[in-house]
């Protein structure tokens, strides 16, 4: 059964909420789309039943070609706090979020892709961030996550010159961490997100936290980071079951707690 709250759909396969931009022409982030995403994954949250989401945009050329001009022109910088916080919200969120692009990722389409956790896209697919030719500069995060995630020069190639990169550049950059045709993106992002849906809920956010705030910092913040995680979890319920499983040679069961 689908659920939307236009212009975006949330089907439910499972333990994976697969969440979708529908937006004609071009998919573009409009403060509807943006409501609507933060509805989808606040909804997706609240359910103990979903484990993963994926996001992606309707058909197959555009997962979305950035925030919606007709809008931007107008805005007051003020203005953009809800697309701002679309990208914060899927970042920080419990849940595995994967981005299973078709087509053009541009923009704050792009930075969107950047906030979630992984990316996976289709053999025709495109990402940049063209903001420089407008005069601009990516307001979403573009400028802090594409080099934390490619590394400084590739960043700054694409953030200078406005250019978009192909499927093939950014698999090599690691902007995405696998390519698949066309017709494929869609089996292929549910199985990753099935996948990780998978696995433990409680060891999955205390990964995305240890990531996150460990990656803002020194290694030795990091580290520390990462013994508290570890500390808490081994006195959770799913510690005690994944590891008598283990040891009984049975699936574990999840409860999350």
């Amino acid at each position: 059964m689908a659920a939307t709250t236009d212009p975006v759909r949330t089907d439910r396969h499972g333990a994976v909420a697969l969440v979708t931009i529908v937006h004609s022409p071009v998919n573009a982030i409009s403060r509807a789309v943006a409501v609507g995403i933060l509805e989808a994954l606040t909804a997706a949250e609240a359910d103990p039943a979903c484990r993963a989401l994926v996001l992606t945009g309707e058909g197959d050329r555009y997962f979305s070609a950035g925030a919606d001009l007709t809008e931007l022109a107008g805005d007051a910088p003020g203005d953009l706090a809800g697309s701002i916080e679309v990208t914060g919200r899927l970042e920080a969120s419990r849940l595995p979020v994967l981005a299973a692009v078709n087509g053009i990722a541009y923009g704050g389409g792009c930075e969107i892709a950047l906030a979630c956790d992984l990316r996976i896209c289709a053999e025709d697919a495109r990402f940049g961030q063209p903001e420089i030719k407008l005069g601009i500069i990516p307001g979403w995060g573009g400028t802090q996550r594409l080099p934390r995630l490619v590394g400084r020069g590739p960043a700054l190639e694409m953030l200078l010159t406005g250019d978009p990169i192909d499927a093939a550049r950014a698999l090599s950059c690691g902007l995405v961490t696998r390519v698949v045709p066309p017709g494929r993106l869609g089996e292929e992002a549910l199985a990753l997100a099935g996948l990780l849906a998978q696995r433990p809920p409680l060891a999955v956010a205390a990964v995305k936290r240890a990531v996150r705030r460990g990656s803002d910092g020194s290694l030795a913040g990091g580290l520390r980071r990462e013994r508290e995680e570890f500390a808490r979890l081994l006195g959770s319920e799913d510690a005690r079951e994944g590891l008598s499983a283990f040891l009984e040679k049975r699936p574990p069961t999840w409860r999350g707690r």
